[in-house]
């Protein structure tokens, strides 16, 4: 008897061109589409029974508005209003994708959950299980992923890892799948038509506490309407005359003040990161890595200095800019994820 398949579709390309692989694999697959509360417009009921239909899949929905609010909106809120940048891709696949829905996913008798991911799987001989990057670097994700367990790599399956953004979208037309794709979300899914500052001010708890800016000197040169509105290596809404545009180069919640400098202000050689899952074995020592400070960034070559409880030192080989309390640091060697954690600070 074939093993169960279960598929997140969201209703965009790549999670309906992973479908029809599976399909076309011979596997036994089944659809779950979960609700978050935050769409733009309810997804009509006709569009997922055409999706099912054209797939000859069955569609599950999930209703995970109760914990998609509590583990991720509420993240991204705390986490602006204590002065960091959080990263709620990464918090969903964690807890979201890979927690709730895979969990309701091995209810359904399903013995893994598919998404739409550019990344890939390994198990080694010894029954660790490994993540890669996907074979197309521009639309790799396998940073957004970087702090799955063993568990969840055990049960996880990314169908277009092998397969470039080009290939899924000509896939895609040749088997009319476009028909229902809806648009494709581009920044933080939750937040539309508005900037995350208004997201933010728009909740019930924050009074927006203005304050004073200052230079990296300690002069002070303005004042601002609330930190929640910045975030490191920020330029837009500083808006302070200067010879040359000003960056945030540190948000001080003590004193409520924003500390601006020129974009030279904002490299840095070294980070400390906490909270680190480690995909493959925890290194004991001093090891060279390729360090991502964020998901477009270019990985860095860098020393990783392990420590105890999960943290580590990070020295770059070049200095880097705009090293982001909050952000997620991956560490990498070659196509292989070593693991990830939080960044805490930059020196």
């Amino acid at each position: 008897m074939k093993q169960l398949t279960a598929i997140a579709i969201s209703g965009g390309i790549d999670s309906l061109v992973a479908a029809y692989l599976l399909k076309k694999q011979g596997r036994k697959v089944i659809g779950i589409h979960f609700t978050t509360g935050y769409e733009p417009e309810p997804e009509p009921v006709n569009i997922i029974s055409h999706i099912a239909d054209n797939l000859n899949i069955k569609i599950e929905i999930l209703d995970c508005r109760k914990e998609f609010k509590q583990k991720v909106v509420d993240y991204f809120i705390q986490s602006y209003l204590t002065g960091q940048t959080p990263n709620p891709c990464i918090v969903c696949n964690l807890l979201i994708k890979f927690g709730t829905v895979l969990e309701f996913a091995r209810r359904l008798g399903a013995s893994c959950l598919a998404t739409g991911h550019y990344a890939q799987t390994t198990k080694d001989k010894h029954g660790r299980f490994h993540l890669l990057k996907g074979v197309d670097l521009k639309k790799d994700q396998s940073y957004f992923l970087a702090f799955m367990s063993q568990e969840q790599l055990a049960h996880a399956c990314f169908p277009l890892g092998m397969m470039t953004k080009t290939e899924v979208i000509k896939l895609a037309k040749e088997h009319e799948l476009d028909h229902f794709i809806k648009q494709e979300s581009q920044d933080i899914c939750f937040i539309k038509g508005k900037t995350y500052g208004d997201f933010i001010a728009l909740q019930k708890s924050l009074i927006p506490q203005p304050g004073l800016i200052e230079d990296i000197d300690g002069n002070i040169i303005g004042k601002h309407k609330g930190l929640h509105l910045f975030t490191i290596g920020q330029r837009r809404g500083i808006d302070l005359p200067a010879s040359e545009p000003y960056y945030v180069v540190r948000i001080d919640r003590k004193q409520n003040r924003l500390v601006v400098g020129f974009k030279d202000s904002l490299i840095t050689s070294e980070c400390r990161v906490a909270g680190i899952n480690w995909i493959d074995k925890e290194p004991t020592s001093s090891v060279k890595v390729y360090t991502r400070l964020r998901y477009r960034h270019k990985p860095a070559l860098s020393t990783l200095f392990p420590d105890s409880g999960n943290k580590a030192i990070v020295r770059f080989e070049s200095p880097q800019s705009a090293i982001t309390p909050g952000q997620g640091a991956v560490f990498y060697n070659g196509n292989k994820v070593l693991g990830g954690g939080w960044i805490t600070s930059g020196e």
